[in-house]
């Protein structure tokens, strides 16, 4: 069963509630990007009237996971995959719809391949930058993932 954005957002729903109930949904998954979507809300507003950074966190963090996902459902193997590090700057007040892409796909498939063929852990790490309605960059993020292939 192929990874679609529908098919994440009812994931999130199951497995990460907190983001779904924030507000966070996908929007596009393809083999190159993932562009994951959340709006400005009561629920996820900080008391400077401005989204938590946290929720920010959420949406970028899962643009890059879903991408992750996605390219290690194409490779037939089983792998796990963990966020080791992340780094976080913050520009702009998020206000309003703010969609988070993450265009490293080209990153991911060299990692697999080389976890796949040395059975040794591998580290990629991947961005997601914030942008409001405006076109501006309201934040970004960079998250260092592990992955390693389980064994069967």
């Amino acid at each position: 069963m192929r990874l679609t954005a529908r098919k994440l957002n009812s994931f999130m729903l199951f497995k990460l509630p907190a983001a779904f109930i924030c507000g966070v949904r996908a929007k596009e998954l393809n083999d190159s990007k993932c562009e994951v979507t959340v709006k400005y809300r009561w629920i996820n507003q900080n008391p400077f009237k401005s989204m938590f950074w946290a929720v920010q966190g959420m949406a970028a963090e899962f643009s890059t996971g879903a991408l992750m996902m996605l390219k290690i459902q194409n490779t037939g193997r089983r792998m796990s995959m963990l966020v080791t590090s992340n780094q976080a700057s913050f520009t702009k007040k998020a206000i309003g719809r703010i969609n988070f892409t993450c265009n490293d796909g080209h990153n991911i498939d060299a990692v697999l391949k080389h976890a796949i063929e040395t059975g040794e852990g591998q580290v990629v790490t991947l961005t997601s930058t914030g942008v409001d309605g405006s076109g501006d960059i309201v934040s970004s993020f960079s998250f260092e993932w592990s992955v390693k292939l389980k064994k069967e």
